[in-house]
This record gives C-alpha cells, sequence and structure tokens, in this order.
C-alpha cells in the first residue's frame, strides 16, 4: 500500500498539524502539550488506555472541542473559532462517531445526501445518485430506503462512512468506529475502511483494534494520560514499544 510514511512530529507540511495542544475540563488536563502531524494519504492509529485522551484529540480537530492553547492547521490553513469558515472546515473533515450519530428519522439515503444538498449545494438528483454509488462501495445500497432504527449496527456505522465520504472530505476522523458493534459487525466495517486506506483516504482512527492497527495504519501514535508517548510504524511499535506504559499496554491488550 503506498501511504505517505514521513509525517513526524514537528512537520509543517502535513494535512493536518496539531502543534503545542492543551486542552482542559475544568481543572482536568486532557490534551497535554500535544504535537503530532498527519501526512496527505497517511492512515494514522491512535491507541491507548481509556481516558488517555484519543477522542479528545478526534473531537479537537474538526472543533466539536474548543482547545486551551496551541494551533491546529487543516491543510495549511489555521482552524476557524466560527462562522462560514468554520462550516466549510467541517465540511473538509469527516467524521465517524462511535454511535453512529444517523439522523433516525431519515433513511439512510436521505442521511446521505443531506450534506451534499444543504452544504455542498448539490442539486438533489445528483446527490442521489452519488450517494447510492457510494452506499454500494459501503456494501448497504439495498438499505437505501430503511431508517436507521432497521439497521443492524454495522449497517448503520457503513451508512455514517458513506455519508462522511458524499462530502468529498480531505480526511477522515473516526472515533471508536467499532466499539459500539457486536462482534460479527466489527469487520464488515473494518473492511470498509480497509478499502478506504487502500484508495489512499487520509484517515485518524481511534481504536482498540490492534489487528487492524498493525496492519493498515501507516504509523501508531500511543497516547496515555493526556500525553502522545510514542509514535512509530505499526511493526515498530508492536515489536518493540519504547515506553514502560506502551509496554504495559500491549501486554495486557494482545493477551486477549
Amino acid at each position: 500500500m503506498d501511504r505517505a510514511t514521513s509525517a513526524t512530529r514537528g512537520d509543517k507540511n502535513g494535512l493536518i498539524v496539531i502543534d503545542h495542544v492543551n486542552k482542559y475540563y475544568g481543572d482536568v488536563h486532557v490534551l497535554k502539550d500535544i504535537t503530532t502531524t498527519v501526512a496527505r494519504g497517511e492512515v494514522v492509529i491512535v491507541i491507548g488506555p481509556s481516558g488517555s485522551g484519543k477522542s479528545t484529540l478526534c473531537r479537537v480537530i474538526n472543533r466539536l472541542e474548543t482547545i486551551d492553547s496551541g494551533t491546529i492547521f487543516i491543510d495549511g490553513e489555521p482552524l476557524p473559532e466560527e462562522g462560514k469558515d468554520l462550516a466549510r472546515l467541517r465540511a473538509d473533515v469527516g467524521m465517524v462517531f462511535q454511535s453512529f450519530n444517523l439522523f433516525a428519522h431519515k433513511t439512510a439515503l436521505e442521511n446521505v445526501t443531506l450534506g451534499p444538498i444543504k452544504v455542498r449545494k448539490i442539486k438533489p438528483n445528483e446527490a442521489r445518485e452519488k450517494a447510492m454509488l457510494l452506499l454500494e462501495r459501503v456494501g448497504v445500497a439495498n438499505q437505501a430506503q430503511k431508517y436507521p432504527y432497521q439497521l443492524s449496527g454495522g449497517q448503520q456505522q457503513r451508512v455514517a462512512i458513506a455519508r462522511s465520504l458524499a462530502m468529498d472530505p480531505k480526511l477522515i476522523l473516526l472515533d471508536e468506529p467499532t466499539s459500539a458493534l457486536d462482534p460479527e459487525m466489527i469487520s464488515e466495517v473494518l473492511d470498509v475502511i480497509v478499502k478506504l486506506a487502500s484508495g489512499g483516504m487520509t484517515m485518524l482512527v481511534v481504536t482498540h483494534e490492534m489487528g487492524f492497527a498493525r496492519n493498515v495504519g501507516s504509523r501508531v501514535v500511543f497516547m496515555a494520560d493526556g500525553e502522545i508517548l510514542e509514535e512509530a510504524p505499526p511493526t515498530e511499535f508492536f515489536r518493540n514499544p519504547q515506553s514502560a506504559r506502551a509496554a504495559d499496554f500491549l501486554s495486557k491488550i494482545l493477551a486477549h
């Protein structure tokens, strides 16, 4: 798989550049001086124990959460605080949540067409045609007229991925995309993400799926207690973690 692998901390040429970012919830310091870069075409896997700041990192990149200090750049532009520029950025940054976040009162097809029609101003017929192609791509075209409650969790998450792709994003953030799924549904969602990676989509994926991280990631970012403790290619990270915290985490999670 030919993906960018040159992104390192402090590299200013990435699609996402996070520079000394800090985030607090009250007195709790949840992101501690985070600095990293995601290169165009890279698949960065963020792993670590619960409460380490992984999901918060995802959410600050498209400003679902604010930051207290530091800077975030998306494709060379600083993250806007509000207004039309922020709306445009969110259109360029797809987000897939662990709880799917589909509109319950809209069909799968309507969920996928809503953003392109309302935000991108695409004609409804064109949006529906594109949406059907995307639903086909993620393997749920035959569910297009069903509502979320009529779909399995795996089907809902694949619709959510199609919804992100419909906006032609520059990158996609996936926050624990399989954690709400039954075991038999996990592989069908991971298969879709693997295909996106093969196609060169830039992604930042928060996950506990170590096999996926090992086989698909360009780079693993290990977080604990709000800090990035390690960044390395998957083969290097899983074979020889450099910190005691990462080694302890892997010994526990890979033993099951």
